[in-house]
């Protein structure tokens, strides 16, 4: 069953890279187009940390990701380097969890 999901999975990759040759420039340079295009990684991006975030197999949780998560926020709008915010999100997940105070 895995494999079926993989192959259908590849297929629609490349189907999408195959219909974005065959579109017409004219249709992409419209600036509707543009400004989604240019919007969606991050919608993406932010989904997926939403979803590594709070989920957990089948169910919500909140736990030490969060806090991890929160502190990557805040050393981001401090403007800090993106080692920096990575090293103190995982030390800090790391911690809470050591201390037991989140799972």
């Amino acid at each position: 069953m895995i494999w079926a999901a993989v192959l259908i999975g590849s297929l629609g990759c490349y189907l999408e890279k195959l219909f974005g040759f065959i579109l017409p420039p004219a249709l992409l340079d419209r600036p509707m187009i543009r400004s989604v295009a240019a919007l969606l990684p991050i919608a993406m991006l932010a989904a997926l940390v939403a979803v590594q975030t709070f989920g957990s197999g089948q169910s919500l949780v909140i736990d030490a990701r969060l806090a991890g998560v929160a502190v990557a926020v805040v050393a981001l709008l401090l403007r800090a380097p993106f080692l920096a915010v990575v090293l103190a999100a995982a030390i800090t997940a790391a911690l809470l969890r050591a201390s037991g105070l989140a799972t």
